[in-house]
């Protein structure tokens, strides 16, 4: 499963780290991401978060990236794009969201 987790923060850190433990997920992106969320590896095969500087406000690039990756989850923490309508958004382009 490919993940993607929208933020950049401590908040967001820890859904990575609690994320990159499941045997699931084989791919992890995290937009716009940090350097230590960068250095978090997964369980399933070792590979590290991949960091993606787009701003967790630009919801069109959030969505177009998803679809051109054909991610299958998208977490939205921050509370910015979340009351902008992301999960509307990615769910309306078919892309799960939470």
């Amino acid at each position: 499963m490919k993940v993607l987790v929208i933020g950049s923060g401590g908040r967001e850190h820890a859904i990575v780290w609690k994320l990159a433990q499941s045997e699931r997920i084989t791919e992890m992106i995290c937009a716009p991401g940090n350097a230590g969320i960068g250095a978090e590896r997964l369980t399933s095969n070792g590979s590290q978060v991949r960091i993606e500087p787009i701003p967790a406000t630009d919801l069109e690039k959030i969505v177009s990236f998803s679809k051109t990756e054909s991610v299958d989850l998208v977490v939205v923490a921050p509370d910015d794009p979340l009351g902008m309508g992301l999960v509307d958004q990615l769910e309306a382009a078919g892309i799960h969201a939470w």
